[in-house]
């Protein structure tokens, strides 16, 4: 108690220095960001405090309640030894409760504070991109003597590091320049030797594919920028290691280096996507000549960004007047807008007939919107504002511009077949010998990487070039490592993609520990293969339960929290899951008890064939017609089932045959049994034996009966017999009677005459009466009877 309560006084006294700190450093940006970190990390500090009771507190809470509750007036008092008990844990409790209420109120002072600097930043950000500076006073006639001024300082400060360069330090930068370019060369050339029909465009392809032009752009980017950022970075890291290095001069260095990475990165970025000098390796379909113009604009917007941000170093590390930085930044962005209204102009594309065409309309007024934007920002005053969209168009545009090939080359890559096509592909194919379905696996496993590659690298870069200061990502990454809650539940991104790694790990290992244990244990053991397969199941399923519980864990889940699942997924099995579950149950019956194993031939209900595979919920069969029937394992355990190699393959077969009345029946038996004994698959011990079964109808039943090392073979050694059977009969004069039957065909005597009842009579009385009703018709009208007035 005594130790929190002074750390958490501590606490809030380095809370009170941070408070003054961001009132006096509220327009440093830099300042911000480092009282930012120390108010994370006292917020932290107060979280472990309030953990650091809750061991305690769920102590007391469990100890006050194994006491129950005070007794009421009028009822006998307790024991003094529980009441004094019952006071110390109520005591020590309220104390706890003060000190967490405490840091509580401690910690909404600190999430106050991350806010108010939050605000500031913004508001910082907003001022400078908002802030109108007076063109008329800063171009005075004494901008001019300010800008000599500045040179020659510059000059001054130079020559003056050279001089002590080159009296002193020598060797030091000729070392260190040596070993940074030899860090640069091991990673361009070993670059090259690993991927260099990935780098290198093959003048002799005339139709490159789009996944090779795609990743040819991405890599001959990437790795060469890489290279010499290796080399700027380790020039100037080992400069400083041996003291080369002055303040102001390291400044000045870095501004060059800027310069130089910025102009290298977007050179080579134009010159792989338009390929000037190569036509069929360009990622746009545009003429040769506006491809070499592009470049060289493209180029020097960069070059002209580069030296802007380099002519801001130099201002601000001599500290020169600020209608020096103005009109530098003012130069700087009209030219930087010129040239973006240039490379709108440029008519890039040719028709059907040769004539030039023009960029599309959108990207054509986008790019001339931009350029006259950037113009009148500068010459309205907004110089700022004027020179943070010059910067971001050309290096976070080519940023942006790299990382989209890199998508692009990434999904071709992941595309059904296209990974095989790739020089890396086909060397494994060729190496290794796999197979198509492989390498298309393989291929999604390329393309994800090339995508996580992409963030990590082109994300914190934009992010950096934005304003975001390295201490924001690292307060984000320790966010994403702590979690966040959501109620009662703690989720952590980071921990999470850990849970997923160790059950990834676990499934490898448990499929590696079953193939070492069937193919080297148990294949030597000469186990047998249903026992193989049962074991194997067993391990199988136990150590994905066991990686999936280790996984859970490693993720920060609280296994205990899982109860409320449980509950629900009880109440699911009690409404729906009675079949999924007894299936399961019953699967881990037959694992266990093993009344059949793979290989044995079982018969359940009218499925009959060979056992293939048993599962914790369906048992598959294969029939003899080479039909695959997944059997639920409830019918198994509930049913019957006949196993014809339960405990081996010793069977018996029958085959009956009948005689026809008159044969020696005593020969017919010896010639039977002959035949039985004479086949090879048939036992001698049991022997086999001919029953007299029975007297038929009309033949005289005999039955054979044969037993079998292996009942598999049952129809092959019946069908040998039988033509056996027929042969020695052949031999031995013996009929096999089969049923004579007799047809005999009755005389149906001729019909000389129709019968009354048939169509004739009736057609023929029809036309009797049609020949009355005619002759009525032509009698004489006196002759007509009267119609009857009634």
């Amino acid at each position: 108690m005594a130790e929190q309560r002074q750390k958490i006084e501590d606490l809030t006294k380095q809370v009170d220095a941070l408070d003054k700190r961001i009132e006096a450093k509220s327009g440093d940006d830099a300042a911000l960001v480092e009282i930012r970190s120390q108010l994370e990390a006292v917020d932290k500090s107060l979280l472990e405090s309030g953990v650091a009771f809750r061991p305690r507190l769920t102590e007391i809470n469990s100890r006050i309640g194994q006491l129950g509750s005070a007794p009421a007036e009028g009822q006998p008092p307790e024991p003094e030894m529980v009441a004094n008990e019952r006071r110390a844990l109520t005591t020590e409790k309220a104390e706890i409760n003060v000190v967490l209420g405490k840091a509580e109120d401690l910690s909404v002072r600190v999430n106050g504070q991350l806010n108010k600097v939050a605000g500031l930043r913004r508001d910082l950000f907003t001022n400078m991109l908002t802030k109108r500076y007076e063109l008329s006073s800063a171009l005075d006639g004494e901008v001019g003597h300010a800008v000599q001024w500045e040179f020659s300082r510059l000059y001054n400060s130079v020559s003056s590091w050279l001089r002590f360069v080159v009296q002193f330090k020598y060797r030091a930068v000729v070392a260190a320049t040596f070993f940074a370019l030899l860090a640069a060369a091991v990673l361009q050339f070993g670059g090259r030797r690993l991927f260099g029909r990935l780098i290198n465009r093959d003048p002799v392809l005339e139709a490159p594919s789009y996944l090779s032009r795609l990743s040819v752009a991405f890599w001959s980017t990437l790795l060469p920028t890489l290279a010499m950022g290796v080399f700027l970075a380790g020039t100037v890291a080992l400069y400083n290691y041996f003291n080369v290095l002055r303040g102001d001069i390291g400044l000045l260095i870095g501004g060059v280096f800027f310069v130089l990475f910025v102009a290298f990165f977007v050179n080579r970025l134009s010159h792989a996507a338009l390929s000037p000098d190569m036509s069929n390796w360009r990622l746009i379909p545009i003429e040769s000549r506006a491809a070499r113009l592009l470049v060289w604009l493209i180029t020097a917007t960069a070059v002209v960004v580069g030296l802007d941000y380099f002519m801001g170093l130099v201002s601000e590390t001599l500290s020169s007047p600020l209608s020096v930085t103005i009109v530098k930044s003012l130069i700087a962005s009209l030219v930087v807008g010129v040239l973006l209204v240039l490379i709108g102009v440029v008519r890039p594309f040719a028709d059907e007939n040769g004539a030039s065409r023009p960029w599309p309309a959108a990207l054509r007024y986008f790019l001339y919107g931009i350029g006259i934007a950037t113009i009148v920002s500068a010459l309205l005053g907004y110089v700022s504002l004027a020179q943070f969209v010059s910067q971001q168009i050309v290096i976070t545009g080519a940023m942006l511009a790299t990382a989209y090939i890199g998508f692009l080359s990434s999904r071709a890559i992941s595309e059904e077949g296209s990974f095989a096509e790739t020089p890396i592909g086909g060397w494994l194919k060729s190496r290794f010998d796999m197979e198509e379905t492989t390498l298309d696996q393989l291929g999604l496993v390329v393309s994800a990487a090339i995508n996580i590659l992409i963030v990590m690298v082109f994300l914190p870069l934009v992010l950096l070039q934005w304003g975001f200061k390295p201490a924001d990502m690292a307060a984000w990454l320790s966010k994403l490592a702590t979690g966040f809650r959501i109620g009662t539940f703690s989720f952590s991104p980071l921990a999470l993609v850990t849970g997923a790694v160790v059950f990834v790990l676990g499934y490898f290992i448990t499929r590696w520990f079953q193939g070492w244990l069937d193919g080297s244990v148990m294949a030597r053991g000469k186990v047998d293969a249903g026992v193989r397969n049962s074991i194997r199941t067993v391990i199988g399923y136990a150590g994905i339960a066991l990686a999936a519980l280790i996984g859970i864990s490693s993720a920060g889940i609280d296994l205990s929290s899982l109860a409320l699942v449980a509950g629900g997924l009880s109440l699911g099995i009690g409404f729906g899951l009675q079949n999924v579950v007894s299936n399961f149950v019953s699967g881990l019956i037959l694992l266990a008890e093993r009344p059949f194993k793979a290989g044995d031939w079982i018969v359940a209900g009218a499925v009959s064939g060979t056992v293939k595979k048993i599962s914790v919920r369906a048992t598959e069969i294969e029939t003899f017609q080479r039909q695959t029937v997944i059997l639920p394992n409830s019918e198994l355990i509930n049913g019957a089932v006949g196993n014809w190699t339960h405990r081996n393959k010793l069977g018996r077969i029958e085959i009956p045959v009948g005689v026809a009345y008159g044969s020696d029946v005593k020969r017919v038996h010896e010639v039977l049994l002959d035949i039985a004994r004479s086949h090879p698959l048939v036992l001698k011990n049991p022997e086999p034996f001919v029953l007299f079964a029975a007297f038929g109808e009309s033949s005289l039943n005999f039955e054979m009966r044969m037993f079998l090392s292996d009942i598999g073979n049952g129809s092959i050694v019946q069908n040998e017999i039988r033509f056996a059977i027929l042969e020695a009969f052949e031999k031995e004069n013996i009929q096999i009677p089969f049923v004579r039957r007799e047809v005999t065909m009755k005389a149906i005597p001729q019909l000389t005459e129709w019968p009354v009842d048939d169509e004739k009579a009736e057609a023929e009385y029809l036309e009797q009466l049609s020949a009355k009703a005619a002759a009525k018709q032509k009698q004489p009208a006196s002759r007509r009877r009267k119609p009857d007035p009634a």
